[in-house]
């Protein structure tokens, strides 16, 4: 893109100001503003104007629990560990987050959780599939979404740990795409004369983000039929799980979520239920007292399963949802910035949005999805907090539970 292109594209939606500083830049930083202009999507910035949700109908699910899987367990496992073999499973690792909050500096997976040796987050989730390559004999694509600025750092990570045993030619690194931050009158941010203010897209984005790496023909060439796509931040969850592949397949859904029983009705936590007929995961904060209170007819809590960001989707339904327009949530932040003389500002209150879209949203373009329930103290340990809930000293105490020396 030239300057007289990316002139008029900025006219077209109103952001000519991007363009403010050009003339004091190098000719390499503007070669660089005009990458970055020509790959904004403005449809995102424009759409939070008209983005109108639809009226809630929302009833809760039944999860297939605990007693049941374990009845059907080695049927599941079976099945699952076929399709396994067969290629059908790839796995992708949402891995775009900063320590930031856990008072670390580096991507949330090279965090180390041991106390008397080394033991990281990225290497705790690669020895959970290790088990499933091991009982399967099968190697299994597995995809990391990073974002732009820990791409390099988490890529170098896992090579120089020797990509904790897994094989190399099965590992694939691509980057969460990067959409630009707003102030209050939806006005591009620059966070310098020659760089526009953007944050990852929210990890809604990820198999588009995928595909734009180039890792699309991969999955037709190896004829993935499902992606595994789950956090960073649980370190017990299992992964490339054949019981939980096993049990889509065997009970007919076209997806699936691991769910925890809630701790109590109250905790903060989505749950997987129906919206209008359709798969949803509905927030904490949009259950009422007499939903978070609803009785089954087996007398347990109606919206009793939490969901744990582990999900199976079909590759086939990702390809068709991948250009539809995802619920997009609009968050308020502060957002350093330079000013209209250039002078870099740090806010220490709102002063402007980021646009993210959530992998939770693509729950509504399946079909069906099975709740399927995991033992909490055995499945559930994320690493949200420095101290208290879902902290770093919380999973320590899990793994320890669960037989891990730290």
């Amino acid at each position: 893109m030239d300057y007289n292109s990316a002139t008029r594209l900025l006219k077209e939606h109103n952001q000519l100001h991007v363009l403010k500083f050009y003339d004091t830049l190098s000719k390499e930083e503007q070669n660089s503003l005009l990458s970055q202009i020509e790959s904004l999507d403005f449809s995102i910035i424009e759409s939070y104007n008209k983005h109108k949700s639809e009226e809630s109908n929302i009833r809760p699910v039944s999860a297939l629990q605990l007693n049941t899987i374990e009845q059907n367990k080695k049927q599941y496992e079976e099945r699952g560990i076929k399709a396994i073999q067969a290629g059908d499973l790839a796995l992708v690792l949402l891995a775009g987050g900063q320590g930031t909050r856990l008072g670390f500096d580096g991507p949330k997976g090279t965090l180390n959780v041991g106390r008397t040796k080394e033991l990281y987050i990225f290497q705790l989730l690669i020895e959970h599939t290790l088990d499933v390559v091991e009982q399967s004999g099968t190697w299994i694509h597995f995809y990391i979404m990073t974002n732009d600025k820990n791409y390099d750092a988490t890529a170098s990570f896992f090579k120089e740990h020797n990509y904790f045993g897994y094989n190399p030619d099965y590992i694939h690194f691509f980057k969460q795409e990067m959409v630009p931050s707003v102030d209050y009158n939806g006005k591009i941010y620059l966070e310098a004369p020659g760089q526009i203010c953007l944050s990852p897209n929210g990890n809604g984005g990820w198999f588009s983000s995928l595909c734009k790496a180039g890792y699309l023909q991969l999955l037709l060439d190896t004829n993935t039929k499902y992606i595994n796509v789950f956090s960073v931040d649980n370190v017990l969850q299992r992964i490339a799980d054949p019981v939980f592949l096993g049990a889509i397949l065997t009970e007919g859904y076209a997806s699936g979520g691991k769910v925890v029983k809630k701790a109590y009705p109250e905790e903060k936590v989505g749950v997987l239920c129906t919206n209008n007929g359709k798969p949803y995961i509905v927030e904490y904060y949009e259950l009422s007292d007499e939903m978070r209170n609803e009785l089954d007819e087996n007398g347990d809590y109606a919206y009793n399963y939490g969901v744990t960001l582990n999900y199976i989707f079909p590759v086939d339904l990702l390809m068709k949802i991948m250009n539809t327009e995802m619920p997009l949530h609009i968050v308020e932040k502060a957002i350093p910035h330079i000013d209209e003389e250039g002078t870099f500002i740090k806010p220490d209150k709102p002063n402007g949005y980021k646009f993210e879209t959530l992998a939770l949203d693509m729950i509504a373009y399946m079909n069906t999805c099975l709740p399927f329930e995991v033992e909490r103290e055995k499945e559930f340990a994320p690493i949200k907090n420095a101290t208290g809930t879902d902290s770093i000293e919380t999973a320590q105490a899990l793994l320890i539970k669960n037989g891990y020396t730290l």
